[in-house]
């Protein structure tokens, strides 16, 4: 099974781009396509990463491991 089989949000973003890609009258070659859906995906989860907001150690609840 391919990556876009797989994986319900590179589906979504590579129907996305083939749909913006169609509305600005291009044909969108497949690779190229692949690439910056693949890219796209990659800088979302390294920015929500990088985001103090996602840093869960930061919770009032979060239990860091005991050392015994």
């Amino acid at each position: 099974m391919c990556l876009l089989c797989g994986d319900e949000k590179a589906y979504r973003a590579y129907m996305d781009y083939l749909d913006a890609m169609e509305r600005q009258g291009r044909t969108a070659d497949p690779d190229e396509a692949a690439n910056a859906v693949l890219a796209r995906l990659h800088a979302v989860d390294t920015a929500s990463a990088d985001d103090p907001r996602n840093d869960r150690t930061l919770s009032p609840f979060f239990c860091s491991a005991v050392d015994r």
